[in-house]
């Protein structure tokens, strides 16, 4: 019986944190819906991480960096946050409110080949920062804030990396 009580509290532990700690947006495949939203929102724009189940580094990511209460914290408030698989053939319909499928949103509107890849959107949909290879939370966190400050109007990101390190 006490150990029955334990394991149950134990799952309800772990079910609190990870409904309290999910970084992804809950949504209906329907991105041109999502961006509408974050002008809603009065967020900066839409995060998108792409990437493949049997990505190493995507799973690094997911495990090291995007469960972080500081890059959940940063990036619900500043951004609506996906997640798309590039295999995937679920239906959705793009920014621009054209239907495809994932992996087609993913390989032939935003050319991604390598994963995972770290895409923002501005709120017209207009894909202006975008990093390919895992990044720990500190490049992650300062990528984010790169988006944010608009400095990806004035150069490259890793000129401002060294600028802000």
């Amino acid at each position: 019986m006490f150990k029955k009580l334990i394991l149950i509290l134990g799952l309800l532990v772990s079910f609190q944190a990870m409904s309290d700690g999910d970084l992804f947006d809950e949504h209906f495949n329907d991105y041109s819906e999502n961006l509408s939203d974050a002008q809603d929102a009065n967020k900066k724009g839409v995060f998108v991480f792409f990437f493949m189940d049997d990505c190493p580094f995507c799973q690094k990511m997911e495990r090291q960096v995007l469960n972080q209460p500081d890059v959940i914290k940063y990036f619900k408030t500043h951004f609506l946050n996906y997640k798309i698989n590039t295999n995937s053939n679920l239906e959705l319909v793009d920014f621009d409110g054209n239907d495809t499928v994932e992996r087609v949103f993913a390989k032939k509107h935003n050319r991604i080949g390598a994963t995972p890849v770290l895409a923002f959107f501005d709120l017209k949909g207009n894909r202006v920062v975008r990093r390919t290879g895992f990044a720990n939370q500190e490049d992650f966190l300062l990528l984010a804030k790169f988006m944010v400050e608009d400095a990806y109007l004035e150069g490259k990101f890793i000129r401002y990396k060294r600028k802000n390190r």
